[in-house]
């Protein structure tokens, strides 16, 4: 910076400008609840839109959904400096805030995938209390709301209210990480965030994301449980994901194309950004190794015949590595935009932490909190089995 004459002036940051204030569980936030978002889309799409392919994951993907919504608001908690206020906004309701509509459409939305889950395993829930006897029948009793017999007319009223509630269940989903975008976007000091585009961005990235580690989380489980593996669903699938994943790819580079076409207040801001601090992290990683990699790998595997065995392998690396293309482009998002010095003059330093409170470890804990209720509920619930005999429940 020697050509500056004052170079104090240059790379000014305000004294409280000196640090990264949402760490890297506001960066985990909205990447669990696009979790949820993309998981529970591939259950509508069996659901609501009859896409047959979808019949074997259709459960999986539900229930996967339900275990990630478990922990979307634990970042949150765990940034705030009293968790326990938290619970304010329900009884103090302020609507014109946007973390405070979080909690009614993040609430609202688990209740609605308990209620479409507990519909699906009625059956089931019901079977188990008929067959258990004793102190271990309670539970099962608690689960059937005292209703101890299945029939056909009961099959057919779960299944269209099921039905329902993954249609609404749709736009909701989409509001409940759509939001997280709009909560960026419409911070119009910060040059990174400030667009219209960022709820769609945030959406479509969360989307591919649960559609992705599903993919990852289905080949797992296959390969554990030593059971077959459905090429033509995998296949079908990968369609699905290359597809929403082009898109989503060519809005996340038509948001930085339109700032550098444009030449504005804003580009002078985010060229240095991009091809300074996040050079490596956005440049090389999100976009060059993260995003065309899968692009191209994706539509082999869709397009080329391939054996069943390199199709899935090569399905799994892209569906892994389009899950930590999303998680950069959050970081780059979260952590990029705060890099940027109030008095536009340089960029504020950030530093990972491992044990601090939201640290690396803390963060792990949490992102691995919902493989382990999943594992807790696959004990207790057939997922990937019928949740009842057919017979008795006349589907």
């Amino acid at each position: 910076m020697a050509e500056f004459p004052n170079q104090a002036l240059a790379n000014y940051v305000f004294p409280n400008n000196m640090h990264v204030e949402w760490e890297i569980t506001i960066v985990i936030y909205p990447y669990i609840t696009g979790l949820i978002a993309g998981a529970f889309v591939v259950s509508a799409l069996y659901h609501v839109f009859k896409v047959k392919d979808f019949q074997p994951i259709a459960k999986f993907a539900l229930v996967a959904s339900f275990c990630f919504g478990l922990f979307a608001a634990t970042p949150l908690l765990v940034h705030l400096g009293q968790p326990q206020r938290a619970f304010n906004i329900y009884f103090t309701p302020h609507l014109t805030s946007a973390m405070s509509v979080f909690g009614y459409v993040y609430g609202g939305y688990l209740i609605l995938l308990m209620v479409e889950i507990w519909l699906i395993y009625r059956p089931f829930f019901i079977q188990r209390a008929n067959e258990t006897e004793g102190a271990l029948s309670l539970p099962w009793k608690v689960l059937t709301l005292g209703v101890m017999t299945y029939h056909p007319d009961s099959a057919r009223i779960d299944h269209k209210l099921a039905t329902i509630l993954s249609g609404i269940g749709i736009p909701w989903a989409f509001l409940l990480h759509g939001y997280v975008g709009f909560v960026f976007g419409s911070v119009k000091a910060v040059a990174w965030w400030a667009t219209p585009l960022q709820p769609v961005i945030f959406l479509l990235s969360g989307m591919v994301s649960g559609m992705a580690i599903l993919l990852l989380m289905y080949a797992v489980i296959m390969w554990a449980g030593r059971k077959p593996v459905d090429y033509p669903m995998v296949r079908k699938f990968c369609a699905f994901l290359w597809g929403i994943f082009m898109v989503t790819f060519a809005l996340e580079m038509l948001e930085v194309l339109y700032a550098a076409y444009e030449q504005g207040h804003h580009w002078t801001i985010i060229k240095p950004l991009i091809t300074g601090p996040l050079y490596g992290s956005y440049l090389i990683g999100q976009v060059m190794i993260l995003s065309f990699v899968p692009l191209v790998v994706l539509g082999f595997v869709v397009l080329a015949p391939l054996r069943n065995g390199a199709m899935l392998a090569l399905a799994n690396l892209s569906a892994l590595m389009i899950c930590l293309q999303v998680l950069f482009m959050r970081f780059n998002v979260v952590i990029g935009g705060q890099l940027i010095s109030k008095s536009e003059r340089g960029f504020v330093d950030y530093h990972f932490q491992f044990f601090d409170k939201e640290g690396v470890l803390t963060v792990t804990a949490i992102f691995v909190a919902p493989f382990v209720v999943y594992y807790i509920l696959n004990r207790f619930i057939p997922i990937f089995d019928e949740p009842g005999p057919k017979a008795e429940a006349g589907e």
